[in-house]
This record gives structure tokens, C-alpha cells and sequence, in this order.
């Protein structure tokens, strides 16, 4: 098997050359004396692990410079294991040093045997992340449609029209909440079809005043109106040849909606001010958040306009309807998040439970929110329910029957045990005076991993 690399960071060339006849026979060295070479060799080696020195050069800034090493090497590598190297009444800075993601710190003098099992813990871990995040992707790549995650019965089945439908240039409805993916939805059908390498055209008629919404889907002449000084296309006809997708179509007022009709009968626009008719070749999709049944019985929305965009009519279900796939798109905005920031985070199993359990009314928009949210305000190295900024629920706030009290109780006393014996099942357990067996279940119980403490 290929030794990991593990970078020793040390001004000492003592230590450095102590650490390479006790530790080349089990990682692949790699050295530096200051920050800016550690620095360096992350960026272009990509060790597994770092063994650091907190009193790095200069000496008068004690443990700032390596403290300032590790936060640059986290940001740029956050997935690498540090153990921090300091002295052994410096439990500040060993605490420091923890907030700011090293894995572990290990007292000096170096005990090597004890340093060595604790380098070899961190490898190992490393590699059980690596292989984790693999599994993840893999399990996305397999559940992902285009770019929409889904794995539910609805889901399936909506992914299974859209792959009939967009070989056709039939116009589409897409019906959803706010926030459910209904652009996403659209993008997907235009991806699909012929027109994939032609123009994918969005506007929202909810968010341009009625006054322009004409002008912004029509164009308009020279002169047309006041501050009309050029002649200008319009979204319909910058989508000539692939697809415009109108999204908050409810919105639109009912001259517009003729107009639009019109188009959609004889696919010819006139720009405002103008008299030349231009033939436009673009499909269209819609998409709305209002109930069109509703509107239509108000008179607020055409008949016959609704007819004409709903030759397939696609209902997107909210994010609370859709089971598993909470936790699974939750997963991959908590990966893509923190590859934006530079950490290495994960879910821990109240924040997982706090997920499932939310009602999301503002759906994927407001999950990725929470979880962009949680990535910046976690200090350790789990995201917690209290990350996430997600509201009291109705009832929540009641007392928990005996049953969910005992269940809180037991896992706040295992997870305190785990934190007292940094992880030790043997020590843990007869903490809380159990055998190994229960507490492996309590355990598994409660979605804990000792190693996570270690």
C-alpha cells in the first residue's frame, strides 16, 4: 500500500530529524521550516497529514505564527488531518488550535510511540472521510437528473417525462412552490432537447413593472416611448431557435397574456412601436407559483392561455413531501458550501433529525440558506441543529414526553462519556457502567461515531 504523506512542519532540525528515522518507515515525509513553506508543500504535494510546530519563527510571536499556519493550511486543504505540536502546559493554545480545525495536539517533549499512534489514527480516519465523500458522490451521480438531486417516486417520475418531453418542442407548465427548483426543472427540459446548444432565455414577470414587461418580451423601436433612444429585441426574440422560459407567469396581466397567445398560435412578434412581423422559432416553458385554476375561475388569468402553456403541465412537489431526498440535497449544498469556504464539515445526527424533521416552507432556497449559514457559523468540526438557524417548530417548545426525555438524557450522558476518554469505547463504557456490547449499541442508537472523539 502507498505510505500517506505526512508534512513535518518544525524550525528545530533536531526534531525534524528525529521524526524522520522514527516516522519514514510508516508515511512518506515531507519537511518545512516556517509558514510559508508549509504553505507551499500543502498547495503542492496535497499531504494527508501535517505534523505542526505552534512555535514557528519568529520567536517573539510565540504561537501566533503557527496558529496562523494552521488556519491558511485548513483553508487551503481542509480536508488534511493537522496535529498541532506545543508545550505541554500550553492548553490555550492547544484549545486554539482545535477551534481552528487541527485534528489533535500532542505534548513536547514528542513521545514518538504515542505521537506515531495518533498520526496513524488521523491516516485512517483520512481515509474513511475520503472514502465516505466517494460513496456520497457516487450515491448523487446516481440519484442526480441533470442538475436536480431526487430519488422519491415523484421525482422519478418527473424526471421520466421530462426526458420524453424535451425531445419534442411541445410548451411546458411548471407548477411549485417557491423555492422548489422550477427554473432547474426548465433548464433540464432545454438540456434534453435539440435546442440545447442554442439560447436559454429566463425572465421573471413578476419581478419587471407591467409597463415593461412588454417592451422587455417584445423589444421595441426607436422611439417607441419616452427613453426609448435605440432600437431593442426582446427576450422572445433573443430565445429564437432555443427556449424562453417565463417564470411567475401568474403574475403577467391579461393584455400581455393576449399578446403572448398570439405569439404562441402564430409564433410572430411586432416589437412595441413597430410594424414589421418577425418570425420567432422558440419554445416556450412557463412556471408559476399561484394555483392557475384559481386565477382562471377569478378571471385573473386567460382560458385559453392556460390551455396553449399546458401541454404538459409538471407539478413539482415542496421539499417537505420528498423524504429522503431532504438529507441527500442537504449533503450536497454542505460539500458544494464547503468548497466555497475551505472547511471540512459534516451533519451531526440532531442537525440530520432537525433537517428531516423542519417543514422547509421556503423549500431548497431556504435549505441551501440554512446550510450556507451553518458552514460559516460552525467552530468544531460537526454542524448542529443550533447552526442552522432553523425556526422553533409549532410544539416544540412543549414538554417532551418521558420516552424523548430519557432518550435526550442518554445521549448527552454517552456523548460526555466519549468527550471525558477522547473516544475511548472501553474507558467510556465503564463510565457509564455498561458493557462494551450496550454501549456499541447506544452507539449505533444514536448515530455516533467514537472516532470522532478521539
Amino acid at each position: 500500500m502507498t505510505k500517506p504523506k505526512l508534512l513535518i512542519v518544525d524550525d528545530d532540525e533536531a526534531i525534524r530529524t528525529q521524526l524522520k528515522y522514527a516516522l519514514r518507515d510508516d508515511f512518506t515525509l515531507l519537511f518545512a521550516e516556517d509558514r510559508c513553506q508549509a504553505l507551499a508543500a500543502v498547495q503542492q504535494e496535497h499531504p494527508a497529514l501535517v505534523s505542526l510546530d505552534l512555535g514557528l519563527p519568529p520567536a517573539a510571536a510565540g504561537a501566533e505564527e503557527g496558529l496562523r499556519a494552521l488556519d491558511e493550511i485548513m483553508k487551503a486543504a481542509p480536508a488534511t488531518k493537522v496535529v498541532v505540536l506545543t508545550g505541554n502546559n500550553d492548553r490555550e493554545n492547544a484549545i486554539r488550535a482545535i477551534q481552528l480545525g487541527a485534528f489533535d495536539y500532542h505534548g513536547k517533549p514528542i513521545q514518538l510511540d504515542a505521537f506515531k499512534v495518533v498520526l496513524q489514527r488521523a491516516a485512517y480516519l483520512q481515509t474513511l472521510e475520503a472514502e465516505s465523500d466517494k460513496h456520497q458522490r457516487a450515491e448523487e451521480s446516481a440519484m442526480r437528473f441533470e442538475d436536480i438531486l431526487g430519488s422519491t417516486p415523484a421525482m422519478r417520475e418527473i424526471f421520466a417525462v421530462v426526458a420524453r418531453v424535451a425531445k419534442t418542442d411541445v410548451t411546458v407548465l411548471i407548477q411549485g412552490e417557491s423555492g422548489t427548483g422550477k427554473e432547474l426543472l426548465a433548464r433540464a427540459v432545454h438540456s434534453r432537447s435539440g435546442r440545447r446548444s442554442r439560447p436559454f432565455v429566463a425572465i421573471n414577470c413578476g419581478a419587471i413593472p407591467d409597463t415593461l414587461l412588454e417592451s422587455e418580451l417584445f423589444g421595441h423601436e426607436k422611439g417607441a416611448y419616452t427613453g426609448a433612444h435605440i432600437q431593442r429585441k426582446g427576450k422572445l426574440e433573443m430565445a429564437d431557435g432555443g427556449t424562453l422560459f417565463l417564470d411567475e407567469i401568474g403574475e403577467m396581466s391579461v393584455p400581455l397574456q393576449v399578446k403572448l397567445l398570439r405569439f404562441l398560435q402564430e409564433r410572430e412578434v411586432e416589437r412595441v412601436g413597430g410594424r414589421e412581423v418577425l418570425h420567432v422559432d422558440a419554445r416556450v416553458i412557463a412556471a408559476t407559483n399561484k394555483d392557475l385554476q384559481a386565477e382562471l375561475q377569478a378571471g385573473r388569468f386567460r382560458e385559453d392561455l392556460y390551455y396553449r402553456l399546458s401541454v404538459v403541465n409538471l407539478k413539482l412537489p415542496p421539499l417537505r413531501e420528498r423524504g429522503e431526498d431532504i438529507v441527500l440535497i442537504a449533503n450536497a449544498i454542505l460539500r458544494r458550501s464547503c468548497q466555497e469556504y475551505r472547511r471540512k464539515l459534516r451533519f451531526s445526527s440532531g442537525a440530520l433529525e432537525a433537517i428531516a424533521a423542519y417543514g422547509w416552507p421556503g423549500n431548497i432556497r431556504e435549505l441551501e440558506n440554512a446550510v450556507q449559514r451553518a458552514v460559516i457559523m460552525a467552530a468544531g468540526r460537526f454542524i448542529e441543529p443550533a447552526h442552522l438557524g432553523i425556526p422553533v417548530l409549532a410544539g416544540a417548545g412543549e414538554a417532551p414526553s418521558l420516552r424523548e426525555a430519557r432518550r435526550k438524557a442518554e445521549r448527552e450522558a454517552l456523548l460526555d462519556a466519549l468527550l471525558k476518554t477522547r473516544g475511548n469505547i472501553s474507558k467510556a463504557a465503564g463510565h457509564l457502567g455498561v458493557s462494551r456490547p450496550t454501549f456499541h449499541g447506544m452507539l449505533e442508537k444514536y448515530g455516533v461515531n467514537a472516532r470522532d472523539f478521539r
